[in-house]
Order: structure tokens, then sequence, then C-alpha cells
């Protein structure tokens, strides 16, 4: 099992997330970021004074998956949030030990697979007008 860790544009998170549902993917956290990284400063006009905007938003996902979903998670982020410019974003991938559903007691790849993880990934294979691709989360 792995924690996928991603910083997107806030513009590509629908993308992002039709993709990922696509891969099979239905559980996902996301936060509102803010970070520095690679990208230029930004020069804001407010009431007559300039401001630098060290700062850019940005959309933090995070998914456990296990591990015949951790490539296909990859490559669904990196089609669905890749512009070519600088601020992108990046993937981290890390260990995880265990995992617990609090609801059930399950543990490890059976706490990851959702409940409707089916209907999910239907209705975003639907979305896009695939063919179905079958069942399974992460």
């Amino acid at each position: 099992m792995k924690l996928i860790t991603t910083i997107v544009r806030p513009e590509r998170l629908p993308a992002v997330k039709a993709a990922l549902f696509r891969a099979g993917v239905t559980g996902i956290t996301l936060s509102r970021v803010s970070g520095h990284g690679g990208e230029h400063e930004l020069l804001e006009q407010y009431r007559g004074t300039t401001l630098v905007m060290e700062f850019r938003e940005k959309v933090k996902i995070e998914m456990v998956c296990s591990e015949p979903f951790v490539e296909p998670c990859i490559q669904a982020i990196l089609s669905a949030a890749r512009t070519g410019e600088v601020g992108d974003g990046k993937i981290f991938v890390q260990p995880i030990e265990r995992v617990i559903r609090i609801r059930t007691g399950e543990r490890d790849n059976a706490a990851l697979t959702a409940v409707n993880a089916d209907a999910v990934q239907r209705a975003a294979l639907a979305e896009t007008g695939e063919a179905d691709g079958g069942g399974a989360a992460a």
C-alpha cells in the first residue's frame, strides 16, 4: 500500500479527479493549500499598491492505493494535471504500514475498497464515454 500525495493547479482538479475515478481510485482527500516552488513571483495591484504574491493557490490530493493501483494512479495524475508549464505540481509516493476502516474494523486492502467503488468508476467512465473498465478501488 502507498500514500500518494499530489499537488496540482486548482483549475486541473476536475480533470485529475475524473482521471483518478476512471483509473479505479474512488477514495481521495482534497485540501486547498498555498505554496511556492519554481514559479516566478506574481505582482498584483491592490488599491494602488503593488503586492508581491509569493505563494500560489494549489490543491493537495491524498489517496492510499493498493499496489496494483499505484502506477495507474500516477499515470492518471500525470495525464490530467500536466500543462507543460512551471508550476504543474508534484507527486509524492510513500509506503503505508496499516489501514483500518473505523466503521467495520477491516484492515489493509479490505479497508481501502470503497463500498460504492464499482458505481463510482462506472459513472466516471460513462461521463467520458468510455467502455466499462470493471471494478476495483484503491
